[in-house]
């Protein structure tokens, strides 16, 4: 099994389990092809697609015919490609040709529910991330729960990680993202989150910032309150301030905790991401200090 969890390829050993069984729930296109198959290749991409934007309404299984002969024989496949569709342990409809995407929805009208306009999902990641912005986590949390409980989505999960972790609930969001069906395509949201849930982690003991303050002011080199009035900074979306005080702690004291203002500096890049304005001004300062 591989790629998503409603696209995946099959063999003779697990056809009947992934395809028949499953198809008792909701319907599997099957799409037998071969490598040798330019139209296959090009079909598989449009089938991926339309199956995604059915977000697990509809599964896409893939059968490499060279693989398993055995499968086209059973299902009398004279022709690559061939997609079938199965709902209830029998096959219902199909085509044999690369189709376009078009005829293919049709198709599919008859057998499956159509899709949840993508629209919804667009303001629905809007209301979510204006929610965080304004501070508001926990209002947050309770409107992307119950649609991920209806139609998990890889953008909503990361907003409810990002939430989570806002929230103080950081397990919570750590095991969000573990449920990211393609982390490899939002690789700098999850590094993000993970900057973002590694800088919380450190902050059960850090002192109120009060008392941070104060030690400060009676010893301005103090590399612990300069380090921990950075973390509460970043708690508190003080990013420029934070930024600063990890420089100056860099800048004094490197060796602080084996270095630990230089990895945080980096964590916070990953947390604003690579174009925000701060990040190139404080990469750019950074880098003139170590050369």
């Amino acid at each position: 099994m591989s790629q998503s969890p409603v696209v995946f390829d099959v063999g003779s050993a697990d056809f009947d389990r992934y395809v028949l069984e499953n198809s008792f729930h909701k319907p599997v296109l099957v799409d037998f092809w071969a490598d040798w198959c330019a139209p296959c290749k090009a079909l598989m991409p449009v089938l991926a697609k339309i199956t995604e934007g059915y977000r697990g309404e509809l599964l896409l299984a893939k059968v490499n015919c060279d693989q398993h002969p055995e499968l086209t024989q059973r299902f009398g496949i004279r022709s690559l490609p061939t997609v079938v569709l199965f709902k209830d342990g029998q096959p219902v409809d199909g085509f044999m040709g690369a189709q376009p995407e078009a005829a293919i929805r049709e198709l599919l009208k008859p057998h499956v529910a159509e899709p949840p306009a993508e629209e919804e999902t667009v303001d629905l990641q809007g209301q979510a991330l204006a929610l965080l912005e304004a501070g508001q986590a926990e209002a947050a949390i309770a409107l992307l729960q119950p649609a991920l409980a209806q139609q998990p989505e890889d953008a909503l999960l990361l907003l409810l990680a990002r939430a989570l972790a806002h929230n103080g609930q950081l397990e919570e969001a750590e095991q969000v993202l573990g449920t990211l069906q393609s982390a490899d395509a939002h690789k700098a949201a999850v590094s993000a989150v993970r900057a973002q849930l590694a800088v919380l982690r450190q902050l059960v003991d850090v002192p109120p910032r009060a008392a941070l303050i104060e030690r400060l002011q009676a010893s301005p080199h103090d590399s612990q309150a300069l380090y921990q009035l950075a973390l509460r900074d970043l708690a508190e979306q003080r990013h420029e301030p934070a930024l600063g005080g990890l420089l100056a702690l860099f800048q004094h004291d490197r060796g602080y905790r084996e270095g630990i203002a230089h990895k945080t500096l980096l964590q916070v890049f990953d947390l604003l991401g690579s174009e925000h304005p701060l990040t190139i001004a404080y990469r750019r300062k950074l880098y003139q200090i170590l050369y």
